[in-house]
């Protein structure tokens, strides 16, 4: 098995929206404010205990070791038989609509078994997901770790469209890709004593740098437990949007 991941090196980071802009591309993401499977977003000037800092902020599901929005996902759990793209290996797996691979580590969706409650959405404490809501039935979405592509042998549009070779991209497990040698090298896990659900997008930058990071985006809420505790309400109200857009009579008991 395996766990891909990502580094992402902000000393090259330059701005330039360039993965953003593939990822939107790559996957026909809508261009409503909102909808985003890939960000950039800008942080400073702004001074640190490392001195000033200016940086970015790229940004993407990280692909969690306990992703939390497998745990709220209302769905009902079907078995699922998945295989390994590379060896041809099988393994089956009960799964919910969102679910984590179990060959790559990749948290994907199935849009087929989705209700679009949102209740992943909320619960993410990156808020890395979105409703898709210009669907004639909502469905959550976000990245996927462009997983057909790698599926394919290729990489993630994300990371073959930045100018700057400022992500690297690579399995964890395999001790010759760059992502482990950075990894094990000390790149950071963008989270906080209150919230460690270990994501496998990781960090390298000058501490100032890292430092701003951290600062704003580390999550601080475990927003999954509030979630949780009303998960069949959220189940509920999701059913309830995709009736109501379809004109559905719902017969109230």
């Amino acid at each position: 098995m395996s766990q891909y991941a990502m580094v992402i090196d902000l000393n090259r980071c330059v701005g330039c929206h360039a993965c953003a802009l593939a990822c939107r591309a790559e996957w026909h993401v809508p261009v409503q404010p909102g909808y985003r499977r890939n960000w950039v977003k800008r942080m400073g000037p702004e001074m640190t205990p490392e001195g000033m800092s200016y940086t970015f902020y790229p940004g993407l599901c990280n692909h969690c070791d306990h992703p939390v929005c497998v745990e709220v996902c209302p769905a009902d759990p079907v078995d699922k038989v998945f295989k390994d793209f590379r060896t041809g290996k099988t393994k089956k797996m009960t799964v919910k609509a969102t679910y984590k691979e179990p060959f790559t580590g990749a948290v994907l969706i199935d849009k087929e078994r989705c209700i679009g409650c949102g209740a992943c959405v909320e619960a993410c404490p990156y808020h890395a997901r979105y409703l898709d809501e210009t669907l004639d039935e909502p469905k959550a979405d976000k990245c996927t770790f462009c997983y057909e592509r790698i599926s394919r042998g290729e990489i993630p549009a994300c990371v073959k469209t930045c100018i700057a070779d400022a992500r690297i991209f690579g399995d964890l497990y395999d001790s010759n890709s760059r992502v482990h040698k950075l990894v094990h090298g000390g790149a950071k896990r963008l989270q906080s004593k209150v919230v460690q659900i270990g994501p496998n997008v990781y960090w390298v930058g000058k501490p100032k740098d890292l430092n701003l990071l951290f600062k704003h985006y580390a999550p601080r809420e475990r927003t999954w437990e509030t979630v949780d505790n009303g998960i069949e309400d959220l189940g509920r109200r999701g059913i309830l949007k995709a009736a109501l857009r379809k004109g559905t009579r719902i017969k109230v008991l």
